[in-house]
């Protein structure tokens, strides 16, 4: 049985604000192929005409301005080869609600399902950092310092080049969670590599306690319940 190779994509976007459905509009958008958790070399990688000014506030962070993006394809253009790239793979997005409202909003001003529909999963990779490293800072540049990605090139933001940096993040993340049926070739393989994750009960060494290691285990509860100021709970 040949398993279907797994495909990922790792998606960031710029935009003229923060608000969708206040007449904000995306303005890049970049996206990086996984296979397998292997960079492929793919990727897909547009400057937008938003079709509307380009507030300074947003220009500061990212660069881009009317004088640059009046000439480029509006999202119009660009949406069936952003729909062919993407579609049904895993898009993995560092704070994913805020590209995915700006996608399915210009999706949705052109009639078609929304970006959210045609994929086949989310990954955010913020709300994963931030179960992983609770109360700790995890903007992109603050987990790439936490890994030793190098980052200093990244004096403005840029759709492309934050999901490069996304990757990297996102393979170190989740190091150790490598899907274990990858590169099969044989459906032997396939079985052996399942026995490993299932051993056989014969197989498991039991060590049970002896006679003096359980009589120093009750010693040590009672000394606990004796310098406890209340019942401990196996008392109770």
């Amino acid at each position: 049985m040949n398993l279907k190779p797994s495909r990922q994509i790792i998606l960031d976007t710029e935009t003229t604000g923060l608000h969708p459905n206040q007449g904000d509009r995306l303005v890049e958008i970049g996206c990086i192929e996984l296979v397998n958790r292997r960079l492929t070399g793919n990727h897909l990688h547009f400057y937008i005409n938003p079709e509307r000014n380009m507030p300074e506030a947003a220009a500061a962070i990212h660069g881009l301005r009317d004088d640059f993006l009046k000439d480029k394809p509006v999202f119009a253009d660009v949406a069936n080869k952003i729909i062919s790239f993407s579609k049904d793979a895993e898009v993995i997005i560092h704070n994913a609600a805020f590209d995915l409202g700006f996608l399915d909003m210009e999706f949705k001003r052109l009639g078609l399902d929304s970006f959210s529909s045609i994929i086949g999963g989310v990954v955010d990779t913020l709300t994963d950092a931030q179960k992983m490293y609770p109360g700790k800072r995890n903007r992109l540049d603050d987990l790439c310092n936490r890994f030793g990605i190098k980052n200093d090139h990244r004096t403005l933001h840029g759709a492309l080049l934050d999901a490069k940096l996304l990757a990297e993040v996102y393979l170190s993340m989740t190091r150790g969670q490598n899907d274990l049926m990858m590169d099969s070739s044989s459906d032997a393989m396939n079985s052996s590599r399942q026995e490993l994750l299932l051993p056989k009960a014969s197989d498991l060494i039991v060590l049970e306690a002896s006679a003096e290691e359980e009589q120093l285990h009750v010693q040590m509860l009672e000394s606990i319940a004796k310098s406890s100021k209340k019942t401990p709970t196996w008392m109770q």
